[in-house]
């Protein structure tokens, strides 16, 4: 059993932040942003912890200096990444001063050791909090923050802007930064063309006819809890037996499966109002599907929202394998060139219009982001550091409580190969019925 940390000693000591620049001399330019970039909704920070073992031979390395020393390599390749972004007041549309102003990069000291938090599975978020960057501006494309341990190991909590990248994007710059702080080259070079993947204004009027949104008696709050549910992959397997049993098809996807159940939980936990409509939304990504693809190595934006909307009252009474088809049948539009343009447009026209409003959370809405299949948990710094966890904290999209993180399953807990953490942010007073729900599956 792993060593229990005692909080009552438990600190961690900041240095001084530091603007890292470019080891190189880098271009100066103003680039625009894709229409896709510019979605208010993504106006926020996403933080993850990426934590690394300690290791036999360490040759005297500071893990610190290494890790900036590999992200002003990094920033001579990604060098809009140490400007700074900007929203024009005429139109509210991104610039990204590229001026090598620096990426804020923070080194800390734990008074502990890694294993004392279990390598950060199923930590407390307010804990782990001191491995991030605080707060961060709203301009900075990037942060970072090293954080050293007494047993040798570090974690490196990286934060990145959504209007910047999203999650391919930023694995890819994670990746160059690990590729370069053992010498290598890099595999892939990084592309903005960010005009790609912008949009015409539709002249004609754009109607959008629903019924008003589910209400839960317990939003809005601000008594809000944050929490990891892990599903072994047995556990996994006869869910989808039950659900292809149910009538869904073979194919059927984890992904699908886990959107269908906690959707659904969700409802139950918040006790939404039958009534009203509640909305799934989910990503799904546009580098290969547009034609013709986005070149390798394009790390803005490169995805579609997908909504299926159902009432209160239909969410709760059809079964999981309906859900599942019907979200297995909507991901089938981003197929579609047509319906690609025809979004991104869509996305322009409103733009144009001013209509980019941040949607505040209430409930009735359920966003899902996959950090599966991100390549999050490969990549190894230095000579041997290798990783052995990676964490979300919850981050401000959606208001917190609509926004759901599909994890990978930690190295550290054996049991859990081939499983998946479903990170959710719920009112107090909803998390139980939630854990209700979870706990029936096992």
């Amino acid at each position: 059993m792993a060593p229990q940390l005692n909080t009552t000693e438990f600190s961690v000591v900041k240095e001084e932040v530091e603007l890292v620049k470019p080891s190189k001399a880098t271009p100066s330019d103003v680039l625009s942003l894709s229409t896709l970039d510019n979605e208010a909704n993504l106006e926020c920070f996403s933080k993850a912890i990426y934590v690394y073992k300690a290791q036999d031979e360490t040759n005297g390395v500071d893990p610190a200096e290494m890790i900036k020393q590999a992200l002003c390599d990094a920033l001579v390749y990604y060098y809009p990444l140490a400007g700074r972004l900007k929203r024009l007041d005429h139109d509210g549309r991104l610039q990204l001063t590229c001026d090598a102003t620096g990426v804020p990069f923070l080194v800390a000291t734990a008074n502990c050791r890694l294993s004392s938090l279990n390598y950060l599975d199923d930590i407390d978020f307010e804990i782990a909090k001191n491995f991030v960057f605080p707060s961060p501006t709203s301009d900075c494309p990037i942060v970072l923050q090293v954080t050293r341990f007494s047993c040798g190991g570090f974690t490196i909590g990286f934060g990145i802007s959504h209007m910047v990248s999203d999650g391919f994007g930023a694995a890819q710059i994670f990746k160059a930064m690990a590729e370069l702080s053992k010498g290598k080259e890099l595999s892939v070079k990084p592309v903005w063309e960010r005009e790609r993947l912008v949009g015409t204004p539709i002249k004609e009027p754009i109607n959008f006819n629903s019924c008003p949104p589910a209400m839960s008696p317990y939003m809005p709050s601000s008594d809000i809890v944050d929490e990891i549910f892990y599903l072994k992959s047995d556990t996994m397997k006869r869910l989808k037996e039950d659900i292809i049993n149910g009538g869904s098809p073979s194919n059927v996807t984890t992904f699908e499966i886990l959107a269908a159940f906690v959707w659904k939980a969700r409802l139950r936990a918040l006790e939404l109002n039958h009534d009203g409509k509640t909305c799934l939304y989910f990503a799904t990504g546009l580098r290969k599907l547009i034609d013709p693809p986005l070149p390798e190595g394009y790390y803005g934006n490169a995805f579609l929202t997908s909504a299926v909307e159902l009432t209160g009252r239909e969410l709760e009474e059809k079964s999981l394998s309906k859900i599942v088809n019907m979200i297995k049948e909507k991901k089938k539009d981003v197929l579609d060139n047509n319906y690609i343009k025809k979004s991104i447009d869509i996305c322009e026209t409103k733009l144009a219009h001013g209509d980019n409003p941040k949607i505040k959370a209430t409930g009735a809405l359920m966003a899902l982001t996959d950090w599966r299949n991100l390549g999050l948990v490969s990549d190894e710094f230095g000579s041997g550091w290798n990783i052995e966890n990676v964490t979300s904290l919850p981050w401000d999209c959606f208001g917190s409580v609509d926004l759901c993180t599909f994890l990978p399953a930690p190295k550290s807990d054996p049991s859990l190969k081939g499983g998946v953490g479903i990170l959710v942010s719920l009112p107090r007073q909803a998390m139980p019925v939630f854990k209700r729900e979870i706990d029936a599956l096992q």
